[in-house]
């Protein structure tokens, strides 16, 4: 089969390696244009594109693929390569731009989605943050047929992947873009047979993983600890959780929650601070810091962390959102 891939972070990335190695014949790589990163901010090119140039693929990186949009000369041009790769099926993962019904329409087998959940539960762009943040057992990858709604195409393989208690955003996206990559390859070799089964998703059970915001790192330490537990596993690598403490601010990057009773402390008090983690009250118990990284710093061990930022009991965490974001 001829495929024309479209995608952009490492997660597709995955996806096209493994691809690439299964044999299939790749004309055309479609991904988002180069971004400025780093503390640099010069252009960088994204993990898709990089692989596609080191082996030999040809990259288009238009703005739109909408005819009528803001660019219409990058959508046509994409048109006329999409045109010209004469693909058997499109296979997209994280790509990033919505794709209007001519190119749902353009390859003979449709496009094909690698969604990193259990759909319908968490169509939409943070699938994997929003599973770890309510706490979810399980999550998966579902083989989709693109339609023109967010994620609502009908589905064509679907596997299941446990959720542990320390798993983060980081460790589990590593794990769901392997088995993404998997499970592509094989839906591809099944469609290519003709024995590809569609099933509709199913109208109970959705909900929405919506885009993440830096806002949300800011930790509210009136909530449970399970729920700040969640949330900085959630947030790891991206945007990671925050707090400030003596008008500093400090990343989270790992804690667990511990069952424990704080009478007359307030939500935020350090209750102890030693080699063993940073005790602080929530709503509802402790949350226990273990990793943690003051502004312009390195993530740290917390027996590190101490001792070039001493904590105290009695001190009082807060969130002001300008001491978080300088983080």
């Amino acid at each position: 089969m001829r495929i024309i891939f479209a995608g952009t972070p490492e997660f597709a990335r995955v996806a096209l390696e493994r691809l690439h190695a299964a044999g299939f014949d790749i004309p055309l790589v479609l991904t988002q244009p180069d971004r400025p990163a780093g503390r640099g901010m010069k252009l960088q090119a994204s993990p898709v594109k990089q692989f596609a140039l080191e082996h030999g693929m040809a990259v288009a990186q238009p703005r739109s693929l909408r005819l009528d949009g803001k660019y219409p000369d990058d959508a046509a041009a994409a048109r006329e390569a999409i045109v010209a790769a004469q693909a058997d099926a499109m296979v997209v993962a994280a790509y990033g731009l919505i794709l209007p019904q001519w190119v749902l329409d353009a390859p003979a087998k449709g496009c094909f989605n690698i969604h990193a959940s259990l759909l319908p539960r968490w169509r939409g762009a943070a699938p994997i943050h929003r599973a770890i943040e309510a706490g979810d057992a399980e999550t998966g990858v579902t083989i989709m047929q693109m339609d023109a709604g967010l994620d609502t195409g009908d589905m064509l393989l679907i596997e299941r992947l446990p959720i542990g208690a320390a798993d983060t955003t980081g460790g589990l996206h590593d794990r769901l873009a392997v088995l993404g990559g998997r499970m592509i390859v094989e839906a591809l070799e099944i469609a290519a047979c003709g024995g590809l089964i569609a099933v509709q998703q199913p109208d109970a059970g959705v909900t929405y993983a919506h885009k993440i915001e830096k806002a949300e790192a800011a930790l509210d330490w009136s909530q449970p600890a399970a729920v700040l537990d969640r949330r900085v596993r959630a947030f790891n690598p991206f945007p990671g959780a925050g707090s400030a403490l003596g008008g500093e601010a400090v990343k989270v990057w790992s804690a667990h929650a511990e069952a424990a009773r704080a009478d007359g402390a307030v939500a935020g008090q350090v209750l102890a601070a030693d080699e063993h983690g940073i005790r602080v009250v929530t709503g509802d118990g402790v949350l226990v810091l273990t990793e943690l990284q003051r502004a312009g710093g390195k993530r740290l061990p917390v027996a590190d962390f101490l001792r070039g930022f001493p904590v105290n009991p009695g001190q009082v965490f807060d969130a002001p959102a300008a001491a978080v974001d300088r983080g």
